[in-house]
């Protein structure tokens, strides 16, 4: 990597720093002459003594070397992969300081992102399992030259490389030991995935299809979607993007109506088998784009008695989706989101105009030990309850 002298670091180098924050990702922040410096795996309030790995224009990027002042909210990870294996970014904090630190992320991107200068954003619902939640992992196959075998396990957290994993932390039981046949009979080459997954009790979910991956907080999440459906007061529920219809079915006797919408055929076939398991017969799944049926759909559904929930991809709603929505006008989105940074720019869309306020926003960890957060938010059209507009 080529840097220019005038720069104020060089790969290579050393010094010792103090971490001053924890960045949306996982990464230790520190300053040198007002330089930021990104650190994975330390803590805010350690002295660290470091290495620069990278240099950019505006930051670098550097491994420690030695830990100098230890952070009273440090604890020792129950992974012996950690600190290696990229799936785990807070092993290393207790889980009561990861709470606090997911909701003061969610809180800085609503602010940064989504342009609200008072987010109303509830403290996180804890996961009752902090470990062993996971019910669905992908693994990895790789060849290892210098060792001349096939590792499988996880991509390292610095690079392309496969960290070889006996074991998960995070992972369900059933699952690990799904991965221990795997490593018996490890895929024939380097470069292949294998997920590995465990079905939900009395679901039908397509191998393909999305289900949420942590069975415990599931109860949590469904209460929290279903009482923001009760403050509105809506009668019927659009369910965008519904997978296998787990929130319209978990929620169909809650409303007079609902309408599910998934472009995954194979998603839709099993919703309505979902549905008649359960006799619920108050609503239909039909397969195609959120975008093209939505207009219609919610005409039909009554607009001013209507939520619409939307629980999209991690990368967001399609700007299209947003502005047929604003047209649309339903009386309250419900937006369902493990991504906080598109969630807040959705959301700044949505009520930038000040069709639809913000009314509040309920972090869930779904995802301990890992930087990533499920959030539930509360937008209404209605005038009536008051709610929060960026500026």
């Amino acid at each position: 990597m080529h840097v220019p002298p005038d720069m104020p670091f060089q790969p290579g180098q050393s010094l010792v720093t103090r971490v001053v924050d924890l960045a949306f990702g996982g990464e230790g922040v520190a300053r040198h002459e007002q330089f930021v410096i990104f650190v994975p795996f330390v803590l805010p309030g350690e002295e660290v003594e470091i290495t620069i790995t990278e240099v950019h224009k505006n930051y670098a990027r550097a491994r420690t070397l030695r830990l100098l002042t230890e952070s009273p909210d440090r604890v020792t990870p129950v992974c012996s992969y950690f600190g290696a294996c990229g799936g785990c970014q807070y092993q290393h904090l207790r889980y009561e300081r990861q709470l606090e630190l997911k909701h003061r992320q969610v809180v800085e991107l609503l602010r940064r992102v989504g342009h609200f200068p008072e987010p109303p954003v509830r403290s996180p619902i804890p996961c009752p399992v902090p470990y062993e939640y996971r019910n669905r992992i992908m693994v990895r196959s790789q060849w290892n030259g210098p060792e001349q075998r096939l590792v499988v396990g996880y991509l390292r957290h610095d690079n392309r490389f496969v960290v070889d994993v006996e074991r998960c932390a995070i992972a369900e039981p059933a699952l690990n030991q799904q991965l221990l046949e795997v490593r018996r009979r490890p895929p024939p080459k380097g470069g292949l995935k294998v997920t590995l997954r465990i079905p939900p009790e009395d679901w039908e979910v397509p191998p393909d299809s999305f289900f949420q991956n942590n069975f415990h907080l599931l109860p949590a999440l469904v209460q929290t979607v279903g009482q923001s459906l009760a403050g509105s007061g809506v009668r019927h529920l659009i369910d965008a993007y519904c997978g296998v219809g787990f929130f319209a079915i978990s929620l169909a006797r809650q409303i007079d109506s609902f309408i599910g919408i998934e472009l995954d055929k194979p998603a839709i076939r099993s919703a309505r088998a979902n549905a008649a398991a359960r006799a619920i017969v108050n609503g239909e799944f039909i397969c195609g784009a959120v975008e093209e049926l939505l207009p219609d759909v919610v005409r039909r559904l009554d607009p001013g008695h209507t939520a619409v929930l939307l629980d999209p991809p991690r990368r967001g709603c399609l700007r299209s989706g947003l502005d047929t929505l604003l047209a649309a006008g339903p009386a309250q989105i419900i937006y369902v989101s493990c991504h906080p940074a598109t969630l807040a720019r959705d959301l700044n869309i949505l009520c930038r105009d000040g069709v639809y306020h913000f009314v509040d926003l309920t972090p869930l960890d779904m995802f301990p030990q890992t930087q990533h957060v499920e959030c539930v938010a509360d937008l209404r059209r209605t005038a009536a309850r008051p709610g929060i507009s960026p500026i």
